[in-house]
Order: C-alpha cells, then structure tokens, then sequence
C-alpha cells in the first residue's frame, strides 16, 4: 500500500508542476501578446503621429508661370533645370541665383525656365523603398494642375529636413499641400492617383540623356543663325555670373 505522506507529496509536486506549466503558458501569451501590440503600434503609429512643424512663406510670383515653366516661350534662349526637391544645391540654386535669373532674364523676355526632377536622385531608387524625392515631384505636378506649382515648389524646398528622413511623406506632402493653398480634394486624387508618376519617370530618363550627372544640372539652348538647335550643360549650382555669361553668349549668337 502507498503510504499517504508519499501520495501527498506527490500530488503536491503535480500541483506545483502544474502551476509553473500555467504560468508559463500565461507569460508566453502576454509575451505574444506585448509583441503584437508593439508590431501594431509600429505599423499604425506613423499615421497618427504629429507631423513635424510645416513652414510657410511669402508666395513667389514667376512671370508668366505655367505648370512648371515661367516666362516667355517664344524667349530665344531656353533652360531646362533637373534637380531634386531634397538636394542642398538644388535648394540654394532656388533661393539665391534663380530669383536673379527671373529678374534679369526671364521677366524680361530673354529666357524661359523649365524645371524638370530628376526622379530620385539623391535615394539613387526611383520606384524603389525610397521614393520621397519622386512623391515630392510628383505633388509639385499635382500642383501646377491647379495653377500652384512654383509655390508648391517653393514650399518643398522651404520644408525639406534633410535626406530621406520623412521630409516628404504621403502625410506630410499633403500637410505640405494643403498649407500652400491647394483644394485637397483635386490634390489627393492626382496624387494618390499617381497622375504624373510617369512624367517624373521620364524627367529622369532625360536627365541622363542630356549627360547630367548629379543634380541641379542644367540645359541651356537656342537655336543659332543656321537653324540649329544648340545646346549647352551646365552642372551644379554655379553663381549667378556662370550662367549669365552662359546666356549672353547664346543671346548673341541666336540674334546673328
């Protein structure tokens, strides 16, 4: 016969067996559980969080702004700019030499100005995981559907944080957006859309071709006594005297 000490004692061991088996049943689900609301946290927590400070400024006028070109296009000397709304240069060529170049040149008929992205330079990924370079071009397009895009332009590189750091989110573009004055509706279905995702495609294509290398990279041309088209590059942002002399050279030559 057991003796009744030794079944007790057992019984306890089972018991207290029993209880470490049920406790650690509870802590791998509170374990899981944690880990499934850190998981949804870290998915959801994006689209909630506060969107960094938007900056707002003074809106630039362009003469005779269409879309993304200003001034006369019938002007005899022509420029293509390719730049990148998250590139330091392209920024100081924004803010110092273009306003000079508007001025001097395209308020007066003597150039029309185009500025073209060159896709995602900067992230080196267009249609790739870092796209803010191109969603940044894309919502300037987007822009200029409603007659915007140089303040939309203005307004990127006014609020750009540095490289591929959530400069230009979906939700901070359309922060963005909404600050410089566009009627949302229209800009979130074009952009959401991806209305001119295959102009920014082909803005970078022709990047290339032209022989640009980095950005802002410049085209200049004009057509010369012959009839010929001539063309010119211009790489990074030179001062304003570089493209100056650039301009008054192709002047002269397109009026002989």
């Amino acid at each position: 016969m057991n003796n009744p000490k030794e079944l007790s004692k057992r019984q306890a061991r089972r018991e207290q067996m029993r209880r470490k088996e049920q406790q650690g049943r509870l802590v791998g689900i509170a374990l899981i559980t944690l880990g499934a609301l850190a998981v949804a946290f870290l998915i959801i927590w994006p689209n909630f969080k506060p969107i960094t400070g938007i900056v707002t400024l003074e809106p630039n006028p362009r003469p005779q702004a269409d879309a993304n070109h200003m001034g006369d296009p019938n002007a005899p000397v022509k420029l293509v700019e390719y730049s990148d709304y998250q590139c330091p240069f392209c920024e100081r060529f924004s803010t110092q030499t273009e306003p000079q170049l508007v001025e001097t040149y395209i308020s007066t008929g003597k150039l029309y100005f185009t500025y073209r992205s060159a896709g995602n330079w900067v992230s080196d990924n267009i249609r790739g995981g870092k796209t803010e370079s191109e969603d940044a071009a894309k919502a300037a397009y987007c822009a200029g559907d409603q007659n915007l895009y140089w303040e939309m332009h203005d307004m990127l590189f006014e609020n750009v944080l540095g490289e591929d750091v959530d400069s230009f989110t979906d939700r901070r573009l359309a922060a963005i957006a909404e600050k410089t004055g566009l009627d949302m509706g229209q800009f979130n279905e074009c952009y959401s859309g991806n209305k001119f995702e295959d102009q920014v495609f082909q803005d970078g294509k022709d990047a290339l071709l032209a022989g640009v290398k980095g950005t802002p990279g410049f085209v200049l041309s004009y057509i010369n006594a012959s009839g010929e088209e001539v063309t010119q590059l211009i790489e990074g942002a030179q001062p304003f005297a570089v493209f100056s002399e650039a301009i008054e050279a192709a002047l002269a030559a397109a009026a002989q």
